[in-house]
């Protein structure tokens, strides 16, 4: 038998092979019909081709075989598009004369158009048998029409299925290439904006006015900014890309130095007086201060920013023997159609007022809080407020694998 290679049938034998219940099918059909042989047959008006096959008569078809198109009754079918269903062909007024039943030595034949929930024409369920059947005619007929046009359904929705599958991984490679993009874009800014200091620390070494002063502070914190907003992309592309955000632990006896500067920055930054911090940390904790500093940064900042600012900000420090926890809690509620979607890139609430940054802060933080085996939740109600919380192990010795992963929104 010729190796078929034309990939459109290749690809219809693969549509009908997909779905799960063609055999059951087939083996239905062979049940109500009494025959040895049962196919779904791709009909086109030049092939015939068989998809799918059940075969205990021995005829010698699989999936992939084809009969001359014109030996067949197929092609009757496909122009008509009706069934044809005999039990006795040799006592049929018709078929006993027609050159089908004769070539291939058929007694009892049923065949039934399949169409595609649009109309058009795929082919035919079939069931053929060298003996004579002993079968309702019109029953038959009435249950294999209804078996074919679960085929046809079928069809239809594994098409869409590859359509959709096609679109997603489509989708996946723009989402790639845009997330390399961004990292290649942060990483080659650096370059001009390290001139630009460069530049900005030389002219600071010459006499310079009150009014070039002042412009130079305008340069420095320009460059400060944007050396910010770099960093925030860089991060969101390592996140994104599957590498996480880099992380260097080791034990640390300064970390609560550093988050009270960074609280002491933060009320500098954002002109906010009312922010009370509690820190307690006894010893040494494993980790990377300056990548926690950057998570408290991100969470004080947003609750400067974002919260009620006729409420309070308040952060709590505290490391015991086993864990470190920070929490920071501001006035104001999160919408709780938000809150899903909190630790999601690009996530802050859209507004009529133009805000700074680029809405990467908190997925930052909950990324950092990953690359620490730790979690990052929320809880956000109109009478409490806000309060974000940051959890992680202590100790190196402490780490497992099962606070990977564990960065999810809490709905209050």
């Amino acid at each position: 038998m010729p190796v078929l290679t034309d990939p459109a049938l290749l690809r219809d034998i693969a549509d009908i092979n997909r779905i799960r219940s063609v055999p059951r099918i087939l083996e239905t059909v062979a049940h109500i019909t009494g025959s040895r042989f049962t196919a779904i047959a791709r009909v086109t008006d030049t092939t015939w081709t068989a998809c799918a096959t059940y075969d205990t008569l021995g005829f010698g078809l699989v999936p992939g075989g084809q009969l001359v198109l014109e030996t067949t009754l197929c092609d009757e079918i496909r122009q008509s598009s009706t069934a044809v269903v005999f039990a006795h062909a040799s006592q049929h007024p018709l078929y006993s004369r027609h050159h089908t039943p004769r070539i291939y030595g058929l007694e009892s034949y049923a065949s039934v158009p399949i169409f595609r929930p649009d109309g058009s024409f795929f082919g035919t369920l079939c069931a053929i048998d060298s003996a004579p059947g002993n079968f309702d005619e019109a029953h038959v007929q009435r249950s294999m029409e209804l078996l074919a046009e679960l085929v046809g359904n079928y069809l239809d929705s594994e098409d869409r299925l590859v359509e959709a599958a096609a679109q997603l991984s489509a989708a996946h490679r723009v989402a790639d290439l845009r997330d390399q993009f961004v990292a290649v874009l942060g990483h080659d800014l650096r370059s001009p904006l390290q001139a630009i200091s460069m530049a900005a620390d030389s002219l600071d070494m010459s006499p310079l006015t009150d009014s070039q002063d002042h412009m130079l502070g305008h340069i420095r914190a320009g460059v400060d900014r944007m050396d910010g907003l770099i960093s925030d992309v860089l991060d969101f592309a390592r996140g994104r890309l599957g590498g996480g955000i880099p992380v260097l632990l080791r034990d640390c006896d300064s970390l609560e130095q550093a988050l009270r500067k960074v609280v002491v920055e933060v009320e500098v930054a954002s002109g906010r007086s009312d922010i009370t911090a509690h820190v307690d940390i006894d010893g040494r904790v494993y980790c990377d201060a300056s990548r926690l500093a950057q998570l408290l940064a991100n969470l004080l900042g947003n609750a400067a920013q974002h919260g009620d600012t006729s409420r309070p900000i308040s952060v709590d420090i505290r490391a015991d023997s086993d864990a470190l926890s920070l929490v920071v809690r501001n006035g104001g509620q999160i919408p709780s159609d938000k809150l899903a979607d909190i630790f999601s890139p690009f996530s802050r609430e859209k507004g009529d007022d133009p805000r700074p940054g680029l809405g990467l802060g908190i997925y930052i933080a909950a990324e950092i809080a990953r690359s620490h085996g730790g979690s990052l939740d929320v809880v956000s109600d109109a009478g409490t407020g806000t309060a974000f919380t940051f959890q992680m192990p202590r100790n190196a010795a402490a780490r497992s694998e099962e606070h990977r992963d564990n960065i999810h929104p809490d709905h209050a």
